[in-house]
């Protein structure tokens, strides 16, 4: 329920913008944190949602500009991005009383609603998360079990030891993440999250000067600005690099943390904005110039493609510096991520219970059940490429587009034009066809043995 005496003397008073007021209060009670009402700024919002934005998934854009063309791809990343900021539009308009995505879908399913978002959100949080991890040990220990094997950065620089080995990575990894993932307020990690963008920055800046060069040096790979249908198995074959940018653009899990920890939550729709366009342009760059780079020989993990050299002469010091500065960058990301994996699974299993962050013990012990779960499964799986494409298929489809636009649809406020009803069915629509014929055809391409695309990518 909204308090009127909460509204704050900075909220429009007149047309639209008035019903936004009455929606979205400056505090509100009920913080599932347990926080009291933030003074993070706009500038930290836009970190902490870039920083849930760029994920592992960037490095599967120049596969997936290597299979759309560069035209399709980057009208595509646009087209997501716009959607996606459709998304938070409606899911902040529909916030009411307490502030999460889960109380949204409970508002508007019931029970059933906000169980079924919590379950999406686990899968989809702990499937990423333990991707993070397997780069995390493929970049500084190399990969276990690849068909295209190559070495990690620490077995380079001082050979084949036991601290140089995967286990004894993630256990390194493990002690520099233990003090980030048991910050209990998200803004706590605006100053990581504005690192984790800087060093995205400078795997793109890196990613194109080596580009660059081989422009320069005549070994570049021109792009194709259509697709290649030659290549394909079948058109189809297209929509598997939809789920893909989907995944990429995936963070409305975070929204109302993030949200309820700004001074003037009504600033949230700007940050968000900001976000979507700085972390589409990282996307663009990164996508054209790894395509630049490497050609048709681009890898679904095009990390793989910085190991083994492309031939363009560059300094193996520059490949280092591209895997490193993206190795760190997931370690400061895995916070942030790992903080709504921890608040959905408390929903699930603690329902009604005291606010997480008030209760050290419970908020503790799930921390640790959580980690010690990414890291057996981390070290226990080799590669979830595959995997985590069809998890895009499903999970972050509806949490991005299935369910906000659903919201809408069901309108239990009264308050959807008709423009607004229309745009959540076509974004509904949209995405289950899409989805759709990307699994169908991932089940063909695995029944025929065939590895194409995008089918490994991840998030």
């Amino acid at each position: 329920m909204v308090s009127k005496s909460s509204r704050g003397p900075g909220m429009a008073t007149g047309g639209s913008e008035a019903e936004g007021a009455l929606l979205l209060p400056e505090h509100e009670v009920g913080d599932p944190a347990g926080a009291a009402p933030g003074n993070a700024s706009v500038l930290g919002a836009v970190f902490n949602v870039s920083t849930s934005v760029v994920g592992a998934g960037i490095m599967s854009i120049p596969a997936a500009m290597r299979v759309l063309g560069v035209a399709p791809a980057l009208a595509l990343i646009v087209g997501v991005a716009l959607l996606a900021n459709v998304a938070v539009d409606f899911m902040l308009r529909y916030t009411r009383g307490t502030p999460s995505y889960a109380a949204l879908m409970g508002g508007s399913f019931g029970r059933a609603g906000a169980k079924l978002l919590n379950v999406f959100i686990a899968f989809n949080c702990v499937g990423t998360l333990t991707v993070y991890l397997i780069i995390i040990g493929d970049v500084m220990s190399g990969p276990v079990g690849s068909g295209e094997a190559h070495a990690g950065v620490l077995p380079e620089w001082f050979g084949p030891h036991w601290w140089t080995g995967r286990d004894a990575v993630l256990v390194a990894a493990a002690v520099i993440l233990l003090p980030l993932v048991l910050q209990k307020h998200v803004d706590s990690l605006r100053y990581t999250s504005a690192v984790s963008i800087l060093l995205a920055a400078v795997f793109m800046l890196i990613t194109m000067g080596i580009a660059v060069y081989t422009v320069f040096t005549g070994t570049a790979k021109m792009p194709r600005m259509l697709p290649d249908f030659s290549t394909l198995a079948s058109p189809f074959e297209l929509f598997t690099a939809v789920p893909v940018i989907v995944v990429a653009f995936t963070f409305h899990f975070n929204v109302h943390p993030i949200r309820a920890e700004l001074s003037k939550t009504s600033d949230m729709k700007s940050a968000v904005r900001i976000s979507l366009v700085l972390c589409a342009a990282i996307y663009a760059a990164v996508g054209f110039f790894g395509f630049l780079l490497f050609g048709d020989a681009t890898m679904p993990d095009v990390l793989a493609n910085f190991d083994r050299s492309s031939g363009s002469g560059v300094p193996q010091a520059l490949n280092d510096a591209a895997r490193l500065s993206y190795a760190l960058h997931l370690v400061l990301v895995f916070p942030l991520l790992h903080y709504s994996l921890r608040v959905n699974v408390d929903e699930l299993l603690f329902p009604g219970r005291r606010p997480l962050a008030t209760d050290t013990r419970r908020f503790v012990a799930l921390t640790a059940v959580l980690m010690a779960v990414l890291y057996v499964l981390a070290i226990a799986i080799p590669s979830i490429w595959t995997l985590f494409q069809y998890s895009g298929s499903t999970f972050a489809v509806c949490i991005s587009l299935i369910f906000p636009g659903a919201i809408v649809l069901r309108d239990v406020h009264g308050i959807a034009k008709r423009k607004d009803k229309a745009l959540a069915a076509m974004m509904i629509t949209l995405a289950v066809i899409t989805s759709s014929i990307a699994i169908a055809s991932n089940v063909m391409s695995s029944i025929k043995g065939e590895v194409k695309g995008v089918n490994a990518g991840a998030s």
